[in-house]
């Protein structure tokens, strides 16, 4: 007998996170994407990484949202921590505005389960993220945050290769200013 698949609504930071993501979701949840990432800068580079989404999300055929782009409300709230280290302070800051976001999205749809694919990326902490969602869900009475780990059992690996099936853009930054890839001396890019 087949089990009804429960809706999950997953905060989708770039397509190629989001392809070993949703593969590893799909056999349990009817995946709604949620592209919500104000960080990306500049317009540029969040315009390509949201069409790579689309297509993927058009290819696998899941629903996906599309709220608006709010640079302001980020730069608002990490001002301050320009010059922190990648992975510090402004990261979590950052993870708060995109996860608290997908919680409230999620509670207007009637979706009681969240999740993001923030968490394959070998250079994201899955305890300060997976902490994060979960205060954000915390915060309403029904939303469940789904705390996974999808770097484990070669998810960033099966990411990369999803990434070269489909032929989709992996971007070489996190996506906010601070962490663009700069020049050195030489013209090589260093991060």
């Amino acid at each position: 007998m087949l089990h009804a698949k429960k809706e999950l609504l997953l905060h989708v930071c770039c397509a190629p996170c989001a392809t070993s993501v949703f593969e590893a979701l799909a056999n349990d949840f009817r995946i709604t994407a949620f592209f919500y990432n104000p960080n990306i800068q500049p317009y540029a580079e969040y315009h390509k990484r949201r069409e790579q989404v689309e297509l993927l999300c058009r290819r696998l055929h899941i629903k996906l949202i599309l709220p608006e782009y709010d640079e302001d409300c980020w730069v608002e709230h990490t001002a301050g921590y320009k010059h922190a280290p990648e992975g510090g302070k402004r990261c979590g800051i950052c993870f708060e505005i995109r996860l608290a976001r997908t919680v409230s999205a999620a509670q207007d749809m009637g979706i009681t389960t969240v999740a993001t694919t923030l968490s394959v990326s070998p250079h994201k902490d899955v305890r300060t993220i997976n902490e994060i969602g979960s205060r954000a869900s915390g915060a309403t009475s029904n939303i469940i945050f789904l705390e996974r780990d999808f770097k484990k059992n070669d998810g960033y690996r099966k990411s990369c290769e999803l990434s070269r099936t489909y032929g989709l853009y992996r971007q070489n930054y996190c996506g906010c200013q601070y962490s663009l890839p700069t020049m050195s001396p030489h013209g090589s890019k260093r991060q």
